[in-house]
């Protein structure tokens, strides 16, 4: 589990009476609500939220589940070559059942064409199926375009988002999604708990989506971390968005959600440190606060020395809010800015010299 804060919200919950949330009466309905708080849709604008047991369920349950209700009309899924394995198998178990699956190639850069999605819809298309992130090259696949063809085409768009949750922005309405499988543990909250973001068209069965008991203390957990991802992504786009020169120091996959380290070209760390004493930011950890020399563990990542010195550490809690997101994300555009109008090495750079090209001369 990812931090102190995801184990403090499940086992908080633990201890809660817990009907169980899938039966239709109130104490049931009421449990759910008021234990999940409804966290995710803070990330994505959902219709209904399906909680599972991770992305590979949700998966099974999106394309299985649309093609049977549909079998008697819709024969045809369009997915990709470069598929999550989970989304590969289910179409692989739907040509054994006689349904035509097109594996569509991606192009050099890992993206789709297109055009040569648009030509392999056919009146017999009952879905379209393509991760919006890539597990192995994390390329991002072009979902409002996809979403618009898929729209034209009147098709309903499934999408993989376990590795984009938490990660890039996800507007369902302007990709166009009907269905979407998001997994927890990849944004660090518990392991064993996904859900699945379905709209009110295509169907996929009668009556239940998914039977058994859905655990309410895990659904927090990652309820919690939801709200964390979605907090860290707000400042990094949020500074990123307005200033070059940004580095991210260590992960940007692999890494908790919470803490953001981050490195500022052309600009002197301590004053750039003083210009945000306002907001709670530091240079390092507390342990080595007392020194004047760069951080030890962003020198053996291999930062250079310079961009170590320019380190910011922003912290990331349950209760900091939108507001003091964007009071930050201000404060430290303005501040960095401010510095490279004074900063010689930033002219130059503009002026494209090579910084790490001159022979300085020593006295």
């Amino acid at each position: 589990m990812a931090s102190k804060l995801l184990f403090t919200a499940v086992r908080r919950n633990l201890h809660k009476p817990s009907p169980i949330p899938s039966l239709l009466h109130p104490h049931s309905t009421s449990a759910t609500e008021i234990a999940v708080d409804l966290p995710q849709q803070e990330l994505i604008k959902g219709v209904k939220i399906i909680f599972t047991s991770g992305a590979t369920e949700s998966n099974n349950i999106s394309i299985e589940g649309v093609m049977h209700f549909y079998k008697e009309k819709k024969r045809h899924v369009i997915t990709t070559q470069t598929e999550h394995k989970c989304v590969l198998d289910s179409c692989r178990h739907l040509q054994q059942e006689g349904f035509e699956i097109t594996y569509l190639p991606v192009k050099p850069d890992g993206l789709v064409d297109v055009e040569e999605l648009r030509a392999s819809i056919g009146p017999d298309t009952g879905l379209i199926s393509i991760m919006m992130v890539n597990n192995e090259i994390v390329v991002i696949q072009p979902m409002e375009e996809i979403g618009k063809i898929c729209k034209e085409m009147n098709v309903p768009l499934h999408t993989d988002a376990a590795q984009a949750l938490g990660k890039i922005p996800i507007d369902v309405d302007k990709m166009n999604i009907s269905l979407m499988s998001m997994s927890g543990h990849k944004i660090y909250g518990p392991k064993g708990m996904g859900a699945l973001y379905m709209r009110r068209r295509p169907r996929i069965r009668e009556r239940g989506i998914r039977s058994g008991t859905v655990s309410t203390p895990i659904v927090v957990g990652c309820g919690a971390a939801c709200e964390l991802a979605m907090k860290e992504m707000e400042m990094m786009s949020g500074i990123r968005g307005k200033l070059q020169g940004v580095i991210v120091n260590g992960s940007e996959e692999s890494r908790y959600n919470g803490n953001l380290n981050l490195s500022f070209a052309f600009v002197e760390g301590e004053s750039l440190l003083m210009g945000l004493r306002e907001v709670a930011v530091s240079s390092g950890s507390v342990c080595t606060s007392a020194s004047l020399e760069p951080s030890y563990v962003l020198r053996a990542l291999g930062v250079d020395e310079d961009m170590a010195h320019t380190s910011i550490r922003y912290g990331i809690r349950r209760f900091t809010t939108k507001e003091e997101i964007d009071k930050e994300v201000e404060l430290t555009v303005k501040q960095v800015e401010k510095l490279r109008e004074m900063s010689p090495l930033y002219e130059m750079y503009k002026d494209g010299i090579d910084i790490k090209s001159i022979q300085w001369s020593q006295h």
